[in-house]
């Protein structure tokens, strides 16, 4: 995710990897020339006036203009939606491996090897669950040393479940080690029902994408609306038609875009969720608290 100030025009002027227009140029430039063609083919061969019905065009665009905006504020507002739903997301893992920490700290202040074991596995979970979201095929990030009863992983099932797993068997073997009572188990185990929640709701969001018969249709309704837009406005701007029409194409282009970008926030563009900042946060905090 990229950070910046939002008060600072400059800097949210100047053009970034991910921006619109980078990426609808060569779009614009076709629908530039496109405009630029047909204006020139209206007045110079057909000889068609202000008075041809062409000119009357314009009108329909008018009336179709409301409904492309709904359209399209319903399409970037449900994107938003699942952008900031998976935040809260997020922020939730963030809070509970915090307050798992902070009770293993109460319920076990001398036993050093069962706090390093959650000292490793509480962020890891938050590391496997931002790889498993990306879908990245990485080897497992442990220390040099690590923890002996952390097994080796099968990078070929569901790593979070595995992680998940193990912090499961440890916490309930503590209770019949007599290292905790049955009402701390209760306490221990409400946050770790929590960890694999988030996880299976960031894999709800991931896995339902926006229906395609829906963004195909809003596609289709920008296309026609722009491409039908030169035949109209040629007899009203003349050849300053080209940059009106381009510009009306950024526009209504950009709003599909920046939603498309934002309706998957697990993935590793600038508009994304900054997934590996806030499992470094999780790691340094959950090491502060147990160590």
């Amino acid at each position: 995710m990229q950070a910046y100030d939002p008060s600072n025009w400059f800097s949210a002027l100047a053009l970034h990897r991910s921006d619109t227009f980078r990426r609808s140029l060569p779009w614009l430039l076709l629908m530039g020339l496109f405009t630029a063609v047909v204006g020139w083919v209206e007045v110079r061969y057909l000889h068609l006036g202000k008075e041809s019905y062409v000119s009357n065009l314009p009108v329909m665009h008018s009336l179709l203009g409301f409904a492309i905006s709904m359209l399209l504020v319903f399409r970037t507002n449900t994107a938003y939606d699942r952008w900031w739903e998976g935040r809260k997301l997020w922020g939730q893992l963030v809070n509970t491996s915090r307050n798992l920490a902070v009770k293993i700290d109460a319920y076990l202040p001398e036993d050093g090897n069962t706090r390093a074991f959650y000292a490793k596995l509480i962020p890891l979970f938050a590391h496997e669950l931002r790889l498993h979201l990306q879908l990245e095929k990485t080897r497992l990030e442990l220390d040099a040393q690590p923890h002996p009863e952390i097994p080796g992983f099968d990078r070929s099932k569901h790593m979070p479940n595995q992680v998940m797993q193990l912090m499961t068997e440890r916490t309930h073997r503590l209770l019949r080690d007599g290292a905790i009572t049955g009402e701390q188990l209760l306490t221990l185990d409400k946050e770790l029902v929590q960890f694999l929640e988030i996880a299976g709701a960031c894999e709800r969001i991931k896995n339902t994408p926006i229906p395609y018969s829906y963004s195909s249709f809003i596609k289709k309704f920008i296309l026609i609306y722009v491409i039908t837009l030169p035949f109209g406005f040629a007899f009203t701007l003349g050849y300053l038609a080209t940059p009106v029409v381009m510009f009306i194409f950024y526009v209504l282009a950009s709003l599909e875009l920046i939603a498309e970008s934002i309706e998957d926030p697990f993935g590793t563009d600038a508009n994304d969720l900054p997934m590996d900042r806030l499992s470094t946060m999780i790691k340094g905090n959950i090491e502060e608290i147990l160590d």
